[in-house]
C-alpha cells in the first residue's frame, strides 16, 4: 500500500478554549490523494470550526513503520542498508524509517532493536511533524 503525506489548515479549539488556527501534517495510507484526502477530511472534521484546507498532498515512502500506541510523538530516522554483492562490493541505500515513541531517546532504542538483525547504519533521527497515522480501510 502507498503512503501519502497531508498537510492541513484549519481552526479548531485550543488549550484555553478559544478557537486557534493550526497546520498539522497527517501520513495516510491509501490508493491516491483524492482517497486519503477524503478519509483525513472525514476523520478530523469534529475538531474543525470554520474552513478546514488541504494545503499540499505528497506520496512518501519509508522502508517500515514501528508504531508505538502508547506513543504520542512520530520520528524520522534515516538508515543506510548496507549489502555485500558476491564481488565483495560494498552498496549503500539509504532509506526512512517512521518511529512512534514518547522521546528521541526512545525512538532511537526501538530504532535500533528493529534493526538489529540488519547490516546498518543509522544515520539520523528527528522528530517529524505528522500528528497521526490512518492506515487503510479494509
Amino acid at each position: 500500500m502507498l503512503f501519502y503525506e497531508i498537510k492541513v489548515n484549519y481552526e479548531r479549539q485550543t488549550a484555553d478554549n478559544t478557537p486557534g488556527k493550526v497546520r498539522e501534517t497527517y501520513l495516510l495510507e491509501g490508493v491516491n490523494c483524492a482517497d486519503v484526502e477524503t478519509r483525513l477530511v472525514d476523520e478530523i472534521k469534529p475538531y474543525v470550526f470554520g474552513e478546514l484546507e488541504v494545503a499540499s498532498c505528497r506520496r512518501v515512502q519509508y522502508y517500515d513503520i514501528i508504531e508505538s500506541p502508547s506513543s504520542d510523538y512520530w520520528y524520522k530516522g534515516r538508515v543506510e542498508l548496507i549489502t555485500v554483492e558476491d564481488n565483495g562490493k560494498e552498496t549503500r541505500k539509504t532509506v526512512s524509517i517512521l518511529v512512534q515513541a514518547a522521546d528521541i531517546a526512545s525512538a532511537l532504542k526501538s530504532l535500533r532493536e528493529h534493526l538489529s538483525s540488519l547490516d546498518c547504519e543509522i544515520v539520523s533521527i528527528q522528530r517529524s511533524p505528522i500528528m497521526e497515522l490512518y492506515h487503510a480501510v479494509k
